[in-house]
């Protein structure tokens, strides 16, 4: 009888440097599920997976379930129980990963290469927090409120702006560039791998500080009374957003979610506009229309290092031509001339 390998441990949410952004925007989303998930764009290896897998295991008894691009519809949102149904007993409904996700963690790698059916009813299970199945016969809703984590490489595809929106947070994340930031990062790594156990014992005080503010900073949040928006904080995010040229009202609703799931998570007295503006950007990230994000940023000339072959240079007022060579003549030479293709019935025959 063979045993099933041990689940590797996951590397600690304490210890993730250098992405300040996708740490944040995580934490949001698990003090309030209800803001739709996050969607991580970027290259590989900037920790997406494992930040993702790091955060589960900051909610107590939370699972990490992984949804597989393979994965069909059913198996996502569930089914009939077909065993119960031959077997001639009633209609059983059979979980799907929905179900078992709920309470933790929904991981989707390359989400922009899921087909649109199953994206839609992601989004909707993590907006409502509630999967409601109507088909085989079947007609049942249960609980499904789980932070939703999307990952994509842009290089790869996107996804349609209605789904973009749908998303709550948005982070993209670069490669680092800093050496020594590079170097520690490393260095961490190698560190986990080479003793596990060691490496989240160094980190186990700064892993159960965040845990008991996760639970405190969501008990605040699930209370109504708490963290009233006032008109300051109103005011500030509908400014953002016209300024961000956005579609609809979703934006706004997600910026003061996220505001007062930033306040709960500090554990502040009340939201205040500092809120508003260090929830902004993941919020309007995917939603920012594009003639607004030109108008933000005036056009500039791109350095010689990173303007592309085919571009023309870039010249200032009262730049002369110092470098052009004048034109050289090419002399023309004489073809052949071609004799036309007349057809035999037209042919004019030959004198004998």
């Amino acid at each position: 009888m063979t045993t099933a390998a041990p689940m590797p441990v996951p590397f600690p949410f304490a210890a993730i440097a250098g992405q300040p952004q996708l740490r944040q925007a995580l934490l949001l989303a698990a003090v309030d599920p209800a803001l739709g998930g996050v969607l991580i764009e970027g290259p590989r290896g900037t920790a997406k997976t494992t930040a993702a897998r790091a955060l589960a295991e900051l909610l107590p008894g939370a699972p990490f379930v992984t949804l597989p691009l393979g994965a069909s519809l059913e198996s996502l949102v569930g089914t009939l129980d077909l065993g119960q149904a031959l077997a001639g007993h009633e209609l059983r409904f059979a979980p799907g990963l929905l179900a078992r996700a709920h309470g933790g963690v929904l991981y989707v790698d390359e989400i922009n290469l899921l087909p649109d059916a199953l994206i839609d009813s992601l989004l909707d299970a993590a907006a409502s927090g509630v999967n409601a199945v109507e088909r085989d016969g079947i007609s049942h809703r249960h609980a499904a409120r789980f932070v939703l984590v999307g990952t994509m490489n842009p290089e790869e595809g996107t996804l349609r702006p209605q789904l973009l929106d749908r998303f709550g947070l948005c982070v993209r994340l670069r490669n680092l560039q800093d050496a020594a930031e590079r170097q520690a990062i490393v260095r961490a790594r190698l560190a986990f791998d080479a003793d596990p156990e060691g490496f989240r014992a160094a980190h186990a005080d700064e892993e159960a500080a965040l845990a008991a503010a996760l639970v405190r900073a969501r008990s605040l949040v699930s209370d109504a009374a708490a963290l009233p928006y006032g008109d300051a904080v109103h005011e500030a995010v509908g400014a953002l957003c016209i300024a961000a040229g956005v579609d609809g009202l979703r934006a706004d609703l997600v910026m003061l979610r996220s505001a007062r799931a930033l306040a709960a998570w500090e554990g502040a007295a009340s939201i205040t506009d500092d809120h508003v503006q260090r929830v902004a950007e993941a919020v309007l990230l995917h939603r920012r229309h594009p003639a607004a994000e030109a108008a933000a940023e005036p056009p500039m000339a791109a350095p010689a290092s990173r303007r592309n072959p085919g571009d023309a240079p870039a010249r200032n007022a009262g730049d002369s031509d110092w470098g052009a060579m004048p034109p050289e003549p090419v002399g023309i030479e004489r073809v052949k001339p071609l004799r036309p293709l007349i057809p035999a019935s037209q042919a004019v025959p030959k004198k004998a």
